[in-house]
């Protein structure tokens, strides 16, 4: 068993074109011994949003603090903290803070490394 504390992990800033005031945080990971799944912490800027695309693994998200709008081929729906998302394989999504505050959330995906 693994036991840490978010503080003392690493905290990437994301600077790529198509993204905008995040950071991202691998907070399970490879690494540490995780053999199916990772699981990051984003922070996300008011104004902020993630990249717009699509991957063919799911992957589930816990909204930790803050709100915004989550972007997919259906339309815009706002998601506020404590709610979950569940982002199907092939579904095109997107994040946006279109608050004042921080968003923050957990977002648990396959190993990729």
């Amino acid at each position: 068993m693994i036991i840490k504390k978010t503080s003392n992990v690493n905290e990437e800033e994301i600077k790529v074109d198509g993204v905008k005031g995040i950071t991202k945080q691998r907070l399970i990971a490879p690494p540490d011994g995780a053999p199916t799944f990772t699981m990051r912490k984003f922070t996300v800027q008011s104004g902020g949003y993630t990249f717009h695309h699509t991957h063919e693994f799911e992957h589930e998200i816990y909204v930790l603090n803050g709100k915004g709008i989550a972007k997919s081929a259906e339309g815009e729906v706002e998601f506020e903290q404590d709610d979950v998302i569940l982002v199907e394989p092939g579904e095109i999504h997107q994040f946006v803070n279109n608050s004042d505050e921080k968003l923050s959330f957990l977002c648990i995906v396959p190993n990729q490394e």
